[in-house]
């Protein structure tokens, strides 16, 4: 079993938790609050850095470019012996210390000769052992003259005094200019050149090459920029102390880092020279991950991604740098998150210190509070197990100085008096079994326990409060005996209890007691008045209350007759239950009749309108003072049975398909038929083409060839105009059409293609009774094939003793799908199968409706509903029954069904007939003996014909009608 606890440690542990959880968290804010302000700082420190580094590479490319450019004019580009090339030397000398990046400027003749000026230092280590003391910068000379190549290296000193003149053969033979990449690059270029930056073969430092074609074209400057001071401006912005900064290219090798000897490699490349180090190649952990982004970036926006390595959690990002004319450099930033996120994770330790501080404050404080609360409701804890034990008889008392706890004893003390009172009156209502005497008992107890005078109670009818009981306290009936009201007409008072569903108290208004039939000065001592609408568990109105009293009314009181009421309602739901099951029939028999119609368009409204007619007919032979219905009247019960028959006459078209019902032309089943038949035709019409063309490339006078097509063609066409005129419905086919349509089908057409592939499994089986042909198959235009002869079921079979009464001949088929077959229909579209199944309706009918539970007076339903397609001379289905043999009702269903289908507009096959013409029709028919002549009469004599078209036909269908001519005839 669950444990339990009381309600102060209840209170206090609330206290105290929601205290901790304001305090996590505001913790939790803050320290959120305080990671983004760092992640934000952080993103845009590294953003700042790459903008500084940007700034910082631009500062030592733009003074290189502007002394490129202007060497490209001087002329030294033109020079053609060393003699005169050293005549440039202090312009070079100030073009160099411009700019504390460049290294060396250079020129590439087209006859290979080289000429560099350059810093000392500029080149590799065992170059500079070389060096002679004092000397500050170096000329290398290449000189190439009548096929004599003679390499120098000159050294100067601050004042361009030379110092050494020595003789390099072997460079001179080792170095062309012509084939390096800056010279064939600037050569081709009419614009300054960039390489990206790279590591120096010289000095093994990194750095970025500028080139620029001489104004003349015939050779090339150049110039080397180093780049190492990238690396401290990195190492000066670092966000935290254990943060990295590194600048790579594309390929992730670093250019710049604070610590410049992790650049170059310890080994060296094959070729001999030193070789930079990837990102991951420089001993930091954290960037070893990078290397993949960083190759993936393809000069994409900043990315930012959480890195581990070694334990140890790192932020990164990747933010590209764009230096005009060179590849996409990225700047990689990795900050470990441990001392990104100090500053929040020390706030979130000074505010777990404040919140335990905060709690052991009021822990003492919550317990003291909690107590005094729970006390008080610990007493009426015990009272209310009191009341659960149906102990009543101590009233409770309960001090608190809380305003609620006191509330609720009041009305706790209050609700034990009226639970008291409510068990007595239920009690004594529940004892009491008869309905009648049970009215004025409910009423009695009811202005006993609200304190009235005088009371009335009202049963509801329809729109009506009907008077059941009006009595005084003490049980003596009213001598004003009130009048029924309408529930629009019921009294200002009663009308707004009736509308709110709750009950009202308030003063006699004069319009109150002309109601209860009160004139004005009686009962005058009866002002007040408590009007209780009595709903049931639905809320449904099934009855009123009106209780009369000589004062006002409180809250308390009106509370306690409303939840009397309930009890009054239900007594009185039985007499509502009852009207309930008759609605929600008559709702059904509506539905099944909607659902009918809605089945098929051509029929819409038929099973609406029938018992409209069959009503109507009923009427006139009630009303009829002569005549064989002289004597003829309908009970209430019987008219109910004519409303239940007429609305069912037709159930069992459920059961029928809509094909059939529907079906507008010979052809059609789901879909005309008349399509894949007019297919063939084009199939005749096109071999009679190929035929002619073949004829004419066969030699065949082409004029001949194709009279002769169009004559075929004419003939094809016409034949099918005919096919698709005899697939529409009529009233006659003449044996000659049905001459013309035999000559017809026995034309053939080819067909290629396998007709069992495709098709559903039950016309697979019907096929299956036949072999194959073997194709390519001639085949008759239009035939009547053994798939197409359905199979009747054997339950659906009729015998001569059929224990049911049904006598109608059964076609030997279900359904007969042959072309010819129904294309020869005589009458209509239907076949004497289709007919079948849409007069096996009724068959159907007769089942459902026997199959149902009628109560006594409807038990004639499925015989009245089942017999309006019986003749008066026996000819009729399903059971052959002579006029003799059905009753009034169903006589007066048949014509009623029969007019309805003549005169409606929304048949397939038909349009609705004019008054004179259905008239006409059903003359010959009650001639026949097919309908009750004298009820024809009656329908005539009555003008209930008249009344049902002015109602359901349109204007145009309603003409004259000569009865006397018409009844004469007969």
């Amino acid at each position: 079993m669950r444990r339990r606890y009381p309600l102060h440690l209840h209170i206090s542990t609330l206290f105290l938790g929601l205290i901790l959880v304001v305090c996590a968290v505001l913790g939790g804010i803050g320290y959120k609050l305080s990671r983004d302000l760092l992640e934000a700082s952080a993103s845009d420190l590294t953003t700042r850095i790459g903008r500084q580094a940007l700034v910082e590479m631009q500062r030592l490319i733009e003074p290189a470019e502007m002394a490129t450019r202007l060497l490209s004019l001087q002329r030294l580009t033109g020079a053609s012996s060393l003699s005169e090339r050293l005549d440039s030397l202090e312009f070079l000398r100030q073009a160099l210390d411009s700019s504390a990046a460049l290294s060396s400027l250079y020129v590439g003749y087209a006859n290979g000769d080289f000429f560099l000026f350059g810093r000392i230092g500029h080149g590799s280590e065992s170059e500079a052992s070389r060096v002679p003391a004092g000397a500050t910068y170096v000329v290398q000379s290449i000189e190439n003259t009548a096929g004599d190549v003679r390499g120098h290296f000159l050294y100067f000193d601050a004042t361009l005094r030379k110092l050494r003149d020595d003789l390099r053969p072997d460079y001179a033979a080792a170095y062309d200019p012509r084939q390096r990449p800056w010279y064939t690059q600037g050569l081709a270029s009419s614009t300054q050149i960039k390489t990206p930056p790279y590591l120096f073969f010289s000095s093994g430092k990194v750095g970025t090459t500028l080139a620029n074609r001489a104004a003349d074209g015939r050779s090339v400057v150049g110039a080397d920029i180093l780049l190492h001071t990238l690396g401290q401006t990195l190492a000066g912005q670092k966000a935290t102390p254990g943060s990295q900064m590194v600048l790579v290219n594309s390929q992730g090798y670093a250019l710049a880092h604070e610590e410049h000897s992790r650049l170059l490699l310890s080994s060296v490349a094959s070729d001999g020279r030193p070789s930079l180090a990837r990102i991951d190649q420089l001993g930091v952990p954290a960037l070893v991950p990078l290397l993949e982004t960083v190759r993936s970036m393809a000069g994409a926006a900043t990315r930012t991604l959480r890195v581990e390595a070694e334990g140890r959690v790192w932020r990164a990002s990747v933010s590209p740098l764009r230096l005009e004319g060179v590849p996409p450099l990225y700047l990689v930033a990795a900050i470990p998150e441990d001392e990104l996120m100090a500053g929040a994770l020390k706030l979130i330790h000074h505010s777990a210190l404040a919140t335990l501080a905060v709690l052991l404050c009021t822990i003492p404080l919550t317990w003291l509070l909690a107590r005094s609360i729970s006390r008080s409701l610990g007493s009426l804890a015990n009272e209310a197990e009191a009341i659960r034990h149906f102990e009543f008889s101590q009233p409770i008392n309960v001090e608190s100085s809380i305003k609620e706890v006191g509330q609720l004893a009041l009305t706790m003390d209050q609700m034990k008096r009226t639970i008291r009172r409510f068990l007595d009156i239920s009690h004594a209502v529940a004892a009491e079994q008869n309905f009648d005497r049970l009215l004025p008992r409910l009423l009695g107890d009811t202005l006993s326990a609200a304190g009235a005078h005088a009371g009335v109670l009202y049963l509801a009818e329809e729109m009506q409060l009907k008077l059941a009981v009006a009595q005084a306290a003490d049980g003596v009936p009213l001598a004003e005996r009130p009048p029924s009201l309408t529930i629009a007409g019921c009294g200002p008072l009663l009308g707004a209890a009736l509308a709110d569903g709750v009950a009202r108290a308030a003063r006699l208004e004069p319009e109150d007691r002309k109601c209860l039939g009160f004139a004005a000065a009686e009962r005058a001592e009866l002002s007040h008045a408590i009007a209780v609408p009595l709903l049931n568990r639905q809320a449904e109105l099934v009855g009123a209350m009106v209780l009369l009293c000589t004062t006002a009314t409180d809250d308390s009181r009106l509370s306690f007759v409303q939840a009397l009421s309930g009890a009054a309602a239900v007594s009185l739901e039985s007499k509502a239950l009852i009207k309930a099951q008759k609605d929600l029939f008559e709702a059904f028999i509506q539905l099944i009749a909607a659902a009918i119609d809605a089945k098929s368009p051509y029929t819409g409204g038929h099973c609406a309108r029938v018992p409209e007619l069959t009503k109507m007919l009923a009427r006139a032979a009630c009303a009829a003072d002569s005549g064989p219905y002289r004597d003829f009247q309908l009970s209430e019960d019987d008219w109910e049975a004519v409303h239940v028959a007429a609305w069912l006459h037709d159930c069992g078209k459920v059961t029928t398909p809509e094909y059939v019902v529907d079906k507008a032309t010979k052809l059609e089943t789901i879909h005309d038929r008349l399509h894949e038949v007019r297919m063939r035709f084009e199939v005749l019409k096109r071999d009679a083409q190929i035929a002619s063309l073949q004829a004419i490339a066969n030699g065949e006078d082409e004029q001949s060839a194709r009279h002769r097509l169009a004559v075929e063609w004419q003939q094809i066409d016409d034949d099918f105009a005919f096919v698709a005129s005899c697939n529409e419905g009529g009233e006659y086919m003449a044996p000659e059409r049905l001459e013309r349509l035999q000559a017809i089908a026995r034309r053939t057409w080819l067909r290629t293609l396998d007709d069992r592939i495709g098709i559903s499994q039950e016309e697979k089986l019907r096929k299956a009774a036949t072999p194959a042909a073997t194709l390519p198959v001639v085949e008759p235009l239009l035939a009547d094939r053994p798939e197409h002869r359905i199979a009747r079921p054997a339950r659906d079979g009729l015998t001569d003793d059929d224990p049911r009464g049904f006598r109608m001949p059964v076609p030997a088929l279900l359904y007969n799908r042959g072309e010819l077959y129904n294309l020869s229909v005589g009458r209509g579209t239907l076949s004497e199968e289709e007919r079948y199944k849409i007069n096996e309706h009724i068959v159907q009918t007769l089942i459902m409706l026997k199959q149902l539970p009628f109560p006594r007076h409807l038990r004639q339903v499925p015989e009245i509903a089942g017999g309006h397609h019986e003749k008066m001379d026996g000819s009729g289905y399903p059971r052959r029954l002579r006029g003799e043999e059905m009753k009034p009702l169903t006589r007066m269903m048949a014509i009623a069904d029969i007019f309805e289908a003549l005169t409606a507009i929304d048949r397939p096959y038909k349009k609705g007939k004019t008054l004179s013409e259905a008239i006409a029709i059903m003359s010959r028919m009650q001639q026949e003996q097919h309908i009750d002549a004298d009820l024809f009469a009656l329908f005539l004599r009555s003008g209930v014909y008249l009344d049902y078209a002015r109602t359901f036909m349109r204007p145009e269908q309603i003409d004259a009608v000569d009865i006397d001519r018409v009844l004469g005839r007969s």
